[in-house]
């Protein structure tokens, strides 16, 4: 006994609860077109589902009617399709309906969904270098990517030419990466809001100050479910509220009476979107060269996006693990540059690789009291990701903020003024971080408890000697 076109409607109804199509007609003579019954799926708003008219063959497996383009793949996903009986039904039709349910069940596999469209906010010497690699991975993985990745460039004139410009012929950051070609899928945009139209993935990697105004200019403009890692190291200057952030205010508070604030927050407070972290002993450079390095990805999400994530930036050179404890994977990379700072003012005091283990290590023992401090409960296996002493090694021998310090010491000269001569427009995230960490050890009566922030903090002031940082480290907590 063939069920009646009604029913089966009724019983794709019910058994796909996301479908909005109309009811079938009653009538056998009338079919709606394959665009009406275009049925959106709940799993993506980006899913779509064709179900045909079953006309010729009311019991058969119908075909799934699916389309592709370059901007759309086929991708495999499984539908669990239940028998769900109109009222009334025989046993004979309920029986029908099994069997039909039976032999569609397995057909119903394919969805389309559209490639994640990704875009990097930066596109100074950290920028670049995420940028070759996540050319390449987007080019390798069509069906997840679209392989059109913009880059939002800030421009400046290089040579009497416009970076943006400069980048998209000679496919070359000639002034924050300069000798090393970017992938031909990587576009310079000088306009921000214009970069992250759209946008599934945005890929924050600016100078932790700036992250508020950029924001700002991005608020309401992003889409609804985009996703943004930061590869931010550093820590906001202050609490910024969504009002705050939609106002034309530029300068940045140094007030802080909230408490501590990750970069990963603001970003996710500001666009209210979900906010990975990816930290790691990644000295640009060398990511350029494609050495062999590790990195470490921090999501909430792991099970929603874990995967998808890691593959965005995992290559053969570039290897990427990826954990749930985001806000320790974050402050490691933020903290471990008040370490680099400390480093650097031992190798510019002439110390030996000695004393410099010794700054190392109770920076990392500041490091993890931080974090406990004020995330307790994080994951102590955290800190022996690449996001956390590898990071921090890394750092202390061979960072900006190592070099900038020990020039600072040798020199006599302002951080601001070593800052010009030797990072070509970068700057140093570690002085800034130690003023912000400073001020919130303060306002919490735990300054007692970080005589290595402090004294970082201080010496960059002018609050302290250089000379006077390991007189203050002598009777450091993890001594008592």
């Amino acid at each position: 006994m063939h069920s009646s076109p009604q029913t089966i409607f009724y019983l794709w109804r019910e058994s796909l609860p996301f479908c909005h199509c109309p009811p079938f007609p009653r009538s056998t003579a009338q079919y709606p077109s394959r665009s009406a019954c275009k049925s959106r799926l709940s799993v993506s708003a980006r899913a779509r589902l064709f179900i045909p008219p079953l006309r010729c063959k009311p019991l058969g497996p119908p075909s799934i009617c699916c389309t592709s383009s370059p901007s759309r793949r086929l991708l495999a996903a499984t539908v669990v399709v239940t028998a769900v009986p109109a009222p009334g039904s025989s046993t004979t039709r309920i029986q029908t309906m099994q069997k039909l349910i039976s032999s569609v069940s397995h057909h119903i596999r394919t969805v389309i969904m559209a490639p994640k469209k990704v875009t990097i906010v930066g596109s100074g010497n950290w920028g670049s270098a995420i940028a070759r690699i996540v050319g390449q991975t987007t080019q390798r993985n069509p069906s997840e990517f679209d392989p059109h990745v913009r880059m939002w460039v800030f421009e400046e004139i290089v040579d009497g030419k416009k970076l943006s410009e400069i980048i998209n012929t000679q496919h070359e950051n000639t002034k924050y990466l300069p000798g090393k070609k970017l992938p031909e899928n990587v576009v310079a945009v000088t306009d921000l809001v214009e970069s992250c139209d759209d946008s599934d993935i945005l890929i924050f990697v600016v100078p932790h100050q700036f992250v508020p105004k950029i924001c700002a200019d991005l608020v309401g403009k992003v889409k609804a479910d985009a996703t943004a890692i930061s590869l931010i190291k550093g820590m906001p200057d202050v609490p910024y509220s969504r009002k705050y952030a939609a106002s034309p205010h530029t300068g940045l508070a140094v007030h802080k009476d909230s408490g501590i604030r990750l970069i990963s927050e603001e970003i996710r407070d500001l666009l209210n979107v979900d906010v990975a972290v990816l930290m790691g002993a990644n000295l640009a450079p060398e990511v350029a060269n494609d050495n062999f390095c590790e990195a470490t990805i921090g999501t909430k999400k792991i099970k929603e996006n874990g995967a998808l994530l890691k593959k965005l930036f995992h290559t053969e050179n570039f290897r990427i693990n990826v954990v749930e404890d985001s806000h320790t994977v974050e402050l490691c990379g933020a903290l471990k540059n008040i370490v680099a700072c400390a480093a650097g003012f031992t190798d510019g005091l002439g110390y030996g690789d000695n004393t410099k283990a010794a700054v190392i290590r109770l920076g990392l023992m500041e490091t993890t009291a931080f974090v406990e401090h004020f995330y307790p409960g994080s994951n102590l296996q955290t800190f022996f990701e690449s996001c956390g002493i590898a990071d921090l090694i890394t750092t202390c021998y061979g960072g900006r903020n190592r070099k900038v310090c020990e020039a600072f010491v040798k020199t006599g000269k302002s951080i601001a003024e070593v800052e010009k001569e030797l990072l070509n427009g970068q700057s140093a995230q570690g002085p800034l971080t130690a003023e912000e960490v400073y001020l919130m050890l303060k306002n919490n009566n735990v300054v007692d408890k970080f005589p290595l922030f402090v004294a970082v903090h201080k010496i960059c002031k002018g609050e302290m000697k250089p000379a006077d940082m390991i007189e203050s480290l002598r009777n450091h907590p993890a001594h008592l």
